[in-house]
């Protein structure tokens, strides 16, 4: 890792370090050890054989390159870039639908893409939110489009007239089992930071994970 620049090592050096470390330098002043050079030394210049000598201990055969996170389905926030895992778990916390998306979207626009990628036929008769989806637009698409009333608190500065019934947002309480969920999948490391460049693999392991959950629970 380059602490000066923050970025990562990659790409081997070419013509600069022998690929086999016993193999002699093909400099015979720079073979002595790491002193070696001074004879390479012009008059008002520093020693060659030093600067090189210092490279290759540093370096370890490595060239330094500047690069950014990218790939599909990734977005700027206010901690950096990253994707967004959403998922609607059942009663138990079993996934029901998971997806992927950038990190940029609020999650109101991404509810309705990830119930359109769920695992079963059947649409669920209604979802538990926290404040972020509390949303009457949204809350009017999904009870219209895919009959699912959605229950979640309203947030502390709303202006419209409450929605919500008081009855219905006691199932507020459950929805620690989607937290739960998020636990399980995040068991699998490759799931908490994501490596993949291409969005379909990184989908492809999320799903992996959550087959690997109903397994363990279902057979």
């Amino acid at each position: 890792m380059d602490f000066a620049h923050r970025s990562p090592v990659g790409g081997t050096a070419q013509g600069q370090v022998s690929a086999i470390p016993d193999l002699p330098s093909s400099l015979p002043a720079l073979g002595a050890g790491r002193h070696a050079g001074h004879g390479l030394a012009h008059p008002g210049r520093g020693s060659v054989g030093a600067r090189a000598t210092g490279f290759v201990r540093n370096l370890h055969r490595r060239l330094l390159q500047q690069c950014e996170k990218g790939g599909g389905a990734v977005g700027p926030t206010r901690r950096g870039k990253g994707t967004k895992i959403m998922a609607i778990a059942e009663r138990r916390g079993f996934p029901v639908a998971v997806g992927i998306a950038s990190a940029s979207p609020h999650e109101t626009q991404l509810v309705e893409p990830t119930v359109q990628q769920r695992f079963t036929a059947a649409t669920p008769r209604c979802m538990i939110g926290d404040r972020a989806y509390d949303s009457d637009p949204l809350d009017v698409r999904l009870q219209q489009q895919h009959g699912i009333e959605l229950i979640a608190p309203h947030k502390s500065n709303r202006s419209r007239p409450e929605t919500q019934d008081g009855r219905k947002l006691r199932r507020y309480c459950r929805r620690w089992k989607i937290e739960r969920l998020f636990a399980w999948l995040h068991n699998f490391r490759r799931l908490v930071t994501r490596w993949e460049y291409y969005e379909a693999n990184f989908l492809g392991l999320v799903q992996l994970g959550c087959i690997l959950i109903l397994m363990r629970n279902y057979l």
